[in-house]
């Protein structure tokens, strides 16, 4: 008994060790992606709201004036859609080649290269974090008001980083043998965010074909901030609950199909 108790008093030091290993390399590896990302600009992180914004001014244009819809604070409708958007799109895509533009990091012996999934998506959510104050002042201008129910903001965020990190684990994996998967991946964005109803309400797709509508994550997740933000309510939590099962199952096969791709990521590279 005393020998089994010496075991788990070294190994509490160790696992404690180990946390705090990864948690200092991932701040230091998002630092490092950030000043990258930005390193000689002139507007630095606001770049990441340049193209959210220039892409509202033509909805709100074309959706406005020429093909008019009828959906309330259609500019904050638009612009949060815009915004979750850009975090999972951005994530995924970086992500499918963040093992290739690391090959020195790669390499070294030792480096838990399952981090690196996770810098790009971190990455995106500070992006994200940065950007609500934007959301905030279109909120206001058309005149929503914020109700307590805001709190549930970062259980949505968690849902959505899980949901993205899941899928990144397995593009960034496949990319390493198969590298058309970025070229891939780019192009089914394209067309998923064209059936995500990010510049149209879900209520526009005929019936018949909203289920298969649901059947994209994507969808519960900008509906979901748009219920908590625009009106002041509580989610959908069953459609929620659903997610974060499937989630659940899938975060670990993706990350355990990661491990095995990672024994070749040195030669692959």
């Amino acid at each position: 008994m005393s020998s089994i108790k010496k075991r788990k008093s070294k190994i509490k030091p160790l696992f404690k060790w180990r946390f705090y290993y990864l948690y200092d390399l991932l701040r230091e590896l998002v630092n490092r992606e950030m000043k990258l990302l930005y390193k000689r600009s002139a507007l630095g992180v606001a770049w990441m709201l340049l193209n959210p914004l220039l892409q509202l001014a033509v909805f709100t244009f074309v959706f406005s004036f020429v093909l008019s819809v009828d959906i309330p604070q259609y500019t904050s409708f638009a612009f949060s859609g815009l915004l979750v958007w850009t975090w999972f799109n951005s994530s995924l895509f970086q992500a499918t080649g963040v093992i290739i533009h690391n090959r020195p990091l790669i390499r070294q012996p030792g480096f838990p290269n399952a981090i690196l999934p996770v810098v790009t998506v971190t990455t995106g959510l500070i992006h994200f974090i940065l950007a609500l104050p934007v959301l905030v002042i279109f909120l206001l201008i058309d005149g929503v008001q914020l109700q307590p129910v805001v709190i549930l903001l970062p259980i949505l965020q968690a849902l959505q980083f899980a949901v993205t990190i899941s899928l990144a684990y397995l593009l960034a994996g496949f990319n390493v043998t198969f590298r058309d998967t970025q070229h891939t991946i780019g192009v089914l964005l394209q067309l998923l965010f064209y059936v995500t109803p990010i510049f149209y309400d879900i209520t526009n797709v005929p019936k018949n074909y909203q289920f298969l509508y649901y059947l994209n994550p994507m969808v519960h997740l900008v509906n979901a901030y748009r219920t908590v933000l625009i009106k002041g309510t509580a989610p959908d939590w069953l459609a929620l609950l659903v997610m974060a099962l499937v989630t659940s199952v899938c975060l670990p096969i993706g990350l355990q199909i990661f491990r095995w791709q990672s024994d070749r990521f040195v030669e692959e590279l």
